[in-house]
């Protein structure tokens, strides 16, 4: 190739990328408009999401589809989280104003990365190693440096480094894993999609003392909380 056609390439490119990045912009601000139509409310959710380029979490055949309001897969039988429900809970989770965070279930990093721009200290347990992987090479790629991640059984959250002032489950489980109650300071909050059956409850714990007060905030689908690792 000439060195004129390479010099013609390179402005061209950067046009396309200037209109995809339109696109992508305009995507972003639509969905955060449905957030907000939705009953979202707390704008530092809102900015941090708006912050957060979706896309990035997806594989590149799904790209198209990163700012729809729903769960898309992202491989190993699992998904990244419709935006509405990634709103909900970690609105949920904020009315505390968490310092320390456990997030049970990286998965692509999206959720995580929310946090990250939300929270001093975020600490997330994968099972797929292959995701946990993947999730930290995105959040050194976006400079969230406050992040821990590690590949193990959520189930068991991440003992050594508790108590936690939040955490917050992205799976659906059967029933409420103990050692996460235990791992959960007095006066943090715990948001856990968690009942029988496909659709979950999505249930506010707050721990007070060693009692516990607890609501519904939601119904949902989730892909299972496992145990174990893989």
């Amino acid at each position: 190739m000439s060195d004129f056609h390479r010099q013609e390439s390179a402005p061209s490119d950067r046009v396309r990328e200037k209109a995809r990045e339109k696109v992508r912009e305009k995507a972003r601000d639509k969905l955060i408009a449905r957030l907000k139509s939705a009953g979202i409310r707390d704008p530092r959710v809102l900015d941090a999401m708006a912050a957060t380029p979706r896309d990035f979490f997806v594989d590149d055949v799904m790209r198209h589809r990163s700012y729809e309001d729903r769960a898309l897969p992202i491989g190993f039988g699992q998904t990244i989280s419709q935006p509405l429900i990634v709103a909900l809970m970690t609105e949920a989770l904020m009315v505390k104003k968490p310092r320390r965070v456990l997030e049970i279930g990286t998965g692509s990093g999206y959720q995580t990365a929310i946090l990250a721009r939300l929270i001093d200290l975020v600490f997330s347990v994968e099972r797929i190693e292959a995701l946990a992987i993947v999730a930290e090479q995105r959040m050194t790629a976006l400079g969230l440096t406050n992040v821990q991640l590690r590949h193990g059984d959520g189930h068991l959250g991440w003992r050594f480094e508790g108590p936690f002032d939040g955490i917050i489950v992205t799976a659906g489980a059967d029933e409420i894993p103990e050692a996460l109650m235990n791992q959960l300071s007095d006066g943090g909050r715990l948001v856990i999609p968690v009942g029988e059956g496909d659709v979950k409850e999505l249930k506010v714990l707050d721990r007070i003392g060693d009692a516990w007060q607890q609501s519904t905030i939601e119904y949902v689908r989730f892909v299972p909380l496992k145990e174990g690792v893989q």
